[in-house]
């Protein structure tokens, strides 16, 4: 099953984009934006949906994963009648005050590639990444690493061109849109820009995940 849905009528209104069978207990859902997927994980979530056990937000994806093959059906039907009622921006949702304060120290190896690539001094870099209210957009590439959204646009940089074999635990970093931080020393080509103690991945935890999706995170400079 592919249904691409059809634009509603109402300018203040957007529908899902494409809605794609995956396996016959998931649906996987394709969005042009990392802003829209935040928007309608939201609307998702919100709706709930019957038989829905998870909603696994991505990069450009939403997978939905039911309980039984019976909803895979009924619940896309569901979908083609969901709307936004305003268009996805990268505030919606977002609260005003930090769920998680990291305190950094801002001595990162890549600090002033960071520097040269933005145009900002590296004092503008640490303000501008310090000055904006981050979104946890959603995990992945080992456990406890989030992908957070929403920083000052002017720290968007490109991946290192070399990865390196290997990136310090509680190394913060920049790659893309992304802003994240390392939960354990692993390889990884994103630019490193400070470090921080915080804990991001504890199994004593009742929460292991210091980071989930849906928190708003605020960086803090210290040292």
């Amino acid at each position: 099953m592919t249904v691409t849905q059809e634009a509603v009528s109402a300018p203040t209104t957007m529908t899902l984009g494409t809605v794609r069978d995956y396996g016959d207990q998931a649906l996987l859902l394709e969005f042009n934006s990392t802003t829209e997927v935040l928007a309608w994980t939201d609307t998702l979530r919100a709706a709930g949906l019957p038989g829905v056990l998870d909603i696994v937000p991505a990069s450009r994806t939403i997978l939905i994963k039911l309980a039984a093959p019976r909803y895979r059906i009924p619940t896309g039907q569901r979908l083609s009648k969901l709307h936004l009622t305003e268009p996805p921006t990268a505030e919606n949702g977002a609260p005003q005050q930090p769920d998680v304060v990291i305190d950094v120290v801002y001595d990162g190896m890549d600090l002033d590639e960071v520097s040269e690539l933005t145009g900002l001094a590296p004092s503008e870099v640490i303000a501008a990444h310090t000055g904006s209210l981050w979104r946890v957009a959603f995990g992945g590439f080992t456990p406890g690493f989030a992908y957070l959204v929403g920083g000052d646009e002017r720290l968007q940089v490109p991946r290192r061109s070399e990865p390196r074999t290997r990136v310090p635990a509680g190394s913060v970093a920049l790659a893309g849109e992304f802003g994240g931080v390392y939960p354990r020393e692993t390889p990884g080509g994103w630019q490193l820009i400070g470090r921080t103690d915080a804990s991001l991945w504890d199994i004593e935890r009742d929460q292991p995940a210091l980071l989930v999706p849906g928190m708003c995170v605020q960086f803090r400079a210290i040292g």
